[in-house]
């Protein structure tokens, strides 16, 4: 079994900054990928970025420039770095690991808002 635990978001205004971390624990394969998803209200959960233990990166074309993901392997963690915020980058934010499954955490709201 695999447990992720979620920190950070928030509301923020248009412009702002946020970070979002996730840890990873329990019985995790020696090759992974973590990453995080986004949820907007009506919508279907998209992918947001993810990255290998080895440091490959995918972002969606929708945050490419303006979000960073990054990950420290010995701790099996990952952050999300988010700048330059719009409003339609507002919704839940899942953490997830593929190890020898996908696990997924229970989600951070993030809203952005004037």
């Amino acid at each position: 079994q695999v447990q992720l635990v979620e920190s950070g978001g928030g509301l923020v205004q248009p412009g702002g900054s946020l970070r979002l971390s996730c840890a990873a624990s329990g019985s995790i394969f020696s090759m992974w990928t973590m990453g995080w998803y986004r949820q907007a209200p009506g919508k279907q959960r998209e992918l947001v970025a993810t990255i290998t233990r080895v440091g490959s990166t995918n972002y969606a074309d929708s945050v490419k420039g303006r979000f960073t993901i990054s990950r420290d392997s010995a701790k099996i963690t990952v952050a999300l770095q988010m700048n330059s915020l719009k409003p339609e980058d507002t919704a839940v934010y899942y953490c997830m690991i593929t190890t020898v499954r996908d696990y997924w955490g229970q989600g951070t709201q993030v809203t952005v808002s004037s």
